[in-house]
């Protein structure tokens, strides 16, 4: 996983402030390749609510911790009862590691 300890902590805090502490965030895609180079941070917000206006949540949450990450795009996927569930939701799900 190319996230530090640090960072972690910030997106799972921000991910808190923002949501409560029963909210999950997992990391999946490149970041998780620890010989991969770059790349954005692919985050999976999984909610066990309704959310009423998912994207400006996955917005708010991006630009939050992309200012954490000094600018490192941030890409934020939410999953909650309410919502329809896509192929990226499951692949997510089931390649991503809980931060």
């Amino acid at each position: 996983m190319r996230l530090t300890d640090t960072q972690r902590q910030n997106i799972r805090r921000i991910v808190h402030e923002e949501l409560g502490e029963s909210a999950t965030v997992k990391l999946f895609g490149s970041r998780l390749d620890d010989t991969a180079r770059g790349g954005d941070i692919d985050l999976l917000v999984e909610l066990d609510k309704p959310v009423e206006h998912p994207a400006q949540l996955s917005a708010r949450l991006s630009v939050r911790i992309m200012r954490a990450m000094h600018g490192r795009k941030v890409d934020v996927l939410v999953s909650a009862p309410n919502l329809s569930e896509q192929g990226i939701h499951k692949r997510a799900r089931e390649q991503g590691v809980r931060l």
